[in-house]
């Protein structure tokens, strides 16, 4: 993999000192992660700020890896500030798509970067469906993780926001596909297997199962 670019870097540095900030502070970790109840009651900066807290170590690690491994995949082909765009956009859209399903669910609350990576994630394998990621190719690793994803959004027996992941890859898998149209045509397996996981959770929530 070619060095990080500085953008790369300097987002995981943002995300590594301010979820660290929150874990040494439980009031600024309160004031800033997503919560339903708050944000109703206006206070919309947590829709961002959230996405740069994180539980604990190993959920910091988690993300930060998977932007590692995918970040130069979408910078290198589409330009800084489309990717910017992919991850600005993913973070938005996976909060959106949180508040709208849990709208009523006053004490609902989560934190995480997980919804923009997963929109570089997705937007990443299009552009360079040879990146592997964890010793798995990385169209497998995003098509599992996004069916891991819908179980626990079923379930919903843990505390992950798996909803912020489906918002963040459906906007990566739309600007990457806005950006490089031919994509439809020379990579369509994978255009194809990426949307599948997506089309199924719409179907779960027309059914009302999520």
């Amino acid at each position: 993999m070619a060095d990080l670019h500085p953008v790369t870097i300097a987002i995981i540095l943002a995300n590594v000192l301010f979820s660290m900030s929150g874990f040494n502070n439980y009031s600024m970790f309160e004031k800033y992660k997503f919560n339903i109840g708050a944000i109703r009651r206006g206070e919309q900066v947590r829709m961002v700020s959230s996405a740069f807290l994180h539980a604990n170590t190993k959920h910091l690690l988690f993300n930060m890896l998977t932007l590692y491994f995918f970040a130069n995949a979408v910078i290198y082909t589409i330009g800084v500030p489309k990717f910017l765009m992919v991850y600005l956009s993913s973070l938005l859209l996976g909060n959106i798509l949180s508040y709208f399903l849990h709208k009523d669910e006053y004490h609902y609350s989560a934190v995480g970067a997980s919804g923009a990576v997963m929109g570089v994630v997705y937007a990443g394998i299009l552009l360079n469906p040879g990146l592997e990621i964890y010793f798995l190719p990385g169209w497998v690793f995003g098509v599992g993780y996004m069916i891991y994803s819908i179980y626990g959004m079923v379930k919903r027996n843990d505390n992950i926001g798996h909803d912020a992941h489906f918002g963040g890859a459906i906007a990566g898998y739309a600007i990457a596909l806005i950006s490089v149209p031919e994509l439809l045509e020379v990579r369509l397996p994978i255009v194809l297997a990426l949307a599948a996981p997506i089309l199924v959770f719409f179907v779960l929530f027309k059914m009302g199962k999520i």
